[in-house]
């Protein structure tokens, strides 16, 4: 009745209890950081529409499951890494450092608390730039670019 030969085993590791952790987590992504996903709304509502149909549906259980707890208002900026010393005054201000010629004559970085920072050519920030990714009009296509002007006789 029963066979002697073993029971074979699945020659990959068992499943994970946490897989959307561990596929956030595996590589960089885009729109991913430790903290946050971000997907950019153009691109989901550009998506095709079986897609779209279960992004909702996966969206309204997770609302609905965690609709009840105190939710701030999440503003989203896009933004990219710089080199401190890239930077210009304004996104300086925007990333809350200072530049300043120290006694020796070189330039000083500070942040907003008097911190030296040390090694700016090599520090990164974040600071905001222009979002990279194109807006969908609302029947979701890409809206025409512009016309040129005709030309001047």
């Amino acid at each position: 009745m029963f066979t002697p030969d073993p029971i074979p085993r699945p020659s990959r590791p068992p499943a994970s209890s946490t897989p959307l952790g561990d596929y956030l987590t595996r590589q960089p992504l885009p729109g991913v950081d430790g903290g946050y996903a971000v997907l950019p709304r153009s691109l989901a509502e550009a998506m095709p529409l079986p897609w779209q149909q279960q992004m909702s549906n996966l969206l309204a259980e997770f609302h609905q499951a965690f609709g009840h707890l105190q939710w701030p208002v999440y503003r989203v900026v896009p933004s990219r890494y710089e080199r401190l010393v890239d930077l210009d005054d304004d996104q300086l201000a925007e990333v809350g450092c200072t530049v300043e010629v120290g006694d020796n004559g070189d330039l000083e970085y500070r942040m907003r608390d008097g911190r030296r920072i040390d090694n700016p050519e090599t520090h990164q920030v974040l600071v905001s730039c222009l979002d990279p990714i194109p807006r969908q009009d609302p029947g979701g296509q890409q809206p025409m670019p512009a016309a040129p002007p005709p030309p001047a006789w």
